[in-house]
Parts: structure tokens; sequence; C-alpha cells
């Protein structure tokens, strides 16, 4: 883990050979962030997405995330009460604007891989876990 409070800020090369649990149910592969790199505006990882699992209901207060799949596929629920929902597939990105309540999940029987990129270079600070509504979608 970087220091940043007394590192100067240089190019750095990060190998996602770690894992790390996030708040929102899923285990993510290190990348770019404040902890590793002292990212200052941005967080980027690698997510692999097994089958049949799926993340808490969660938003990220005041963060805006961005993830592009390159292999495979997931499903999520979205909006407010998570009334809406979308596929997004390999090949495809996903935009979800800061404050938005989602829940990602894998339905299909390949694992999906991702990278994302959220606004928050402490990349679990801004997570804020909904269990309200967890009820309220019906899951595989």
């Amino acid at each position: 883990m970087l220091d940043a409070s007394t590192a100067a800020p240089t190019c750095r090369v990060v190998r996602p050979d770690a894992t790390y649990a996030g708040k929102q149910g899923l285990n993510y592969f290190v990348g770019i962030s404040a902890e590793q790199v002292g990212a200052s505006g941005l967080c980027m990882h690698l997510l692999h997405f097994p089958p049949g699992t799926r993340a808490n209901a969660h938003l990220h207060e005041q963060h805006e995330t961005a993830i592009y799949v390159i292999s495979g596929a997931t499903d999520m629920w979205y909006g407010q009460e998570l009334e809406q929902h979308l596929t997004v597939q390999a090949g495809e990105y996903l935009y979800i604007p800061a404050g938005m309540p989602h829940l990602p999940y894998n339905p299909y029987p390949t694992e999906a891989v991702a990278i994302i990129a959220r606004t928050d270079p402490n990349e679990q600070e801004s997570v804020r876990l909904l269990p309200e509504l967890e009820q309220r979608v019906a899951l595989p």
C-alpha cells in the first residue's frame, strides 16, 4: 500500500494479483486507487463476476461509475426502488450516475469479467448499502 501523504505522485504499474472484499458483497482485484497509487480523483479495478452471484443493493454517494464488460454478461436492477432492469454484455459500457441505487447479479452459466472505474479514489468510501431494497427484486 502507498502512503499517499509522503509519496510524490509518479507513474506506477499495478498488477491485479491480489483481491479485496467490497462492501457490495463481491471480490475485486486491486487496481488504481488512492490506497494503491495515491490517486486523487478516480479508482479502477477488475471484477470477475462468477455465475449465480450477486452484489448487495447499494449506491455510491456523489460518485459516478463506468463499467466495460470484457466477457460474459450481467444483469442489474436499478432505480430508487430497484424498479428498473437492464442487461450489459461483453463489448458494452454501463454508466451508473452518482447516488443511483443498484443491484448487479450474474444469472448466466459463465463468469463475467469487467473493468470498473469510479470517480471515488477511495473505492469503498462512498459505498452505502441499502438492505431495505433487497426484498424488492426477484433474483434467481
